[in-house]
């Protein structure tokens, strides 16, 4: 069985958002997010500090939302590959609880063996990688889909993925339509 690599933050977890909503909450300002393109968001809003620290704040790994259509996609790859959901989370070890429980309220049906938390992804391998940093897919020696974010939207490396929507197309039988009514289900949840 081919083995599919998911990374959590910006590819799952909706990182970007989850920095808009802090600094509203912290500084009283919303951020476009269309200002925050092609930087990393660590120097794309005013207060750059303030925004590092939120990377150690309890709850910020645990409350992010769910990039679109990615349950149901996901749950869908897991039928047909092995599937492992890699995070280079050591770096805010603080995260490591928050991001299994995030995991277990909105992917129930990755099981614990799934989970890879590590320092570097330099180690990882397997048939395809979907990751929006080029520092996880250069050293990658499978096929490398890059998952578009906010900071890496004028970056022009690998395959670039704009939705799960595509990735089911690339990665599916049947692509997208096989699995309609999980995404329509998901939606009206």
């Amino acid at each position: 069985m081919k083995r599919v690599i998911i990374d959590m933050d910006h590819v799952m977890a909706d990182i970007t958002s989850q920095y808009i909503s802090y600094y509203q909450q912290h500084k009283g300002i919303t951020v476009n997010r269309e200002s925050l393109l092609g930087k990393p968001e660590t120097e794309a809003f005013p207060d750059s500090q303030l925004v590092r620290s939120f990377l150690y704040m309890p709850g910020f790994f645990r409350t992010p939302p769910v990039i679109k259509d990615s349950q149901a996609v996901i749950e869908a790859l897991n039928q047909v590959y092995d599937v492992y959901i890699v995070s280079a989370a050591l770096e805010f070890p603080q995260s490591l609880a928050e991001k299994v429980a995030w995991l277990n309220e909105h992917f129930p049906f990755i099981t614990w063996q799934q989970i890879v938390f590590c320092g570097s992804k330099k180690i990882v391998h397997g048939d395809y990688m979907i990751d929006d940093h080029l520092k996880n897919l250069d050293y990658f020696e499978g096929e490398k889909l890059f998952f578009t974010a906010t900071h890496n939207i004028h970056i022009d490396k690998h395959t670039r993925v704009n939705s799960w929507k595509e990735i089911a197309d690339m990665l599916l039988p049947g692509g997208y339509a096989s699995i309609g009514s999980k995404l329509q289900q998901s939606a009206a949840i």
